[in-house]
């Protein structure tokens, strides 16, 4: 009893401690130069576009023709500036081509380029192992060697592609159950439910756990997929502070006393949304025992 309530009262403080984000935060002189940069190419960005409009400066990028200036434009003014003028400076850091698969280290094909990376030439070198710094290759699935794709081509030899697909079209097979059953001892839940593809995961099946008269609280930094399947549930959606606990108990205290607008009715259910791991910002989430939470009252 007496570790329990010190294990209680630990959760309890850590709770209420002020969140605090633990990124490095910038110098004043790099943010100032930063700055001074971006305002330096938007003015002689400017500039350039004057002399390109006034044909004293050869334009290499797609533009609006002048028989079309009656129609609805097919680029927006500062994104099409933005591409011309600022983003062509550093073109050469992006969509690099590669020779090898995205694993965490890959092969970079070398490129030069004679104009100001308006256009490339490869070189024929090739720069080996190279640190793979952005990708979405989370659990090592890109690799072509090794335990993933091993795995992935014994159980394609057996099963075939279509596996994971939805289980509607080739029913359920005994790799759902068996990860499905790893994932909720791995969890120390009783049971889970694999999909095939998280962007639905989230999008469609919030609208089958909640429904008008529910409440979802919401962490502002939400994948678009957690957002669009609150909006599509029809429940009522609050937006709590980035891994705030602070401003999510607020919102929750509220909600159990208030109830619903107008009725003060209770809620049916209140559903908490975060993430494990928010991809844009870079961080994990608020501790684990709400990760996902819902109340019945």
């Amino acid at each position: 009893l007496c570790c329990h309530k010190l294990h209680h009262a630990s959760r309890t403080s850590l709770y209420k401690k002020t969140f605090v984000e633990s990124f490095e935060e910038t110098p004043l002189l790099v943010a100032v130069l930063t700055y001074m940069g971006y305002g330096i190419l938007t003015i002689f960005g400017y500039l350039r576009d004057f002399l390109r409009d006034w044909k004293l400066e050869k334009c290499h990028l797609a533009r609006e023709r002048e028989e079309q200036k009656d129609f609805v434009p097919l680029y927006q003014d500062f994104e099409n500036f933005y591409t011309r003028n600022l983003y062509m400076r550093i073109r050469d850091n992006w969509n690099r081509p590669i020779r090898s698969v995205p694993g965490a280290k890959m092969d970079l094909v070398e490129r030069v380029t004679p104009d100001y990376n308006w256009t490339f030439e490869h070189t024929g070198k090739v720069l080996k192992d190279v640190i793979n710094m952005g990708s979405y290759n989370y659990l090592g699935f890109a690799e072509n060697t090794g335990t993933c794709a091993d795995a992935a081509s014994e159980c394609t030899e057996k099963y075939g592609v279509g596996v994971c697909s939805t289980r509607q079209e080739l029913g359920n097979i005994d790799k759902h159950e068996e990860l499905e059953k790893l994932a909720a001892r791995f969890l120390g839940v009783e049971s889970s439910m694999v999909f095939g593809m998280g962007f639905a995961t989230n999008s469609m099946n919030i609208p089958a756990l909640m429904e008008k008269g529910c409440l979802i609280l919401s962490d502002e930094l939400n994948h678009a997929s957690l957002v669009l399947g609150a909006r599509l549930s029809g429940a009522t959606i609050r937006v709590f502070k980035h891994n705030n606990m602070q401003s999510l108990e607020k919102l929750l205290r509220d909600a159990m006393v208030h109830g619903q607008p107008r009725t003060h009715r209770p809620w049916k259910k209140i559903l908490i949304l975060v993430e494990g791991i928010y991809r844009y910002s870079r961080n994990l989430y608020l501790p684990s025992s709400l990760s996902i939470l819902v109340f019945q009252t």
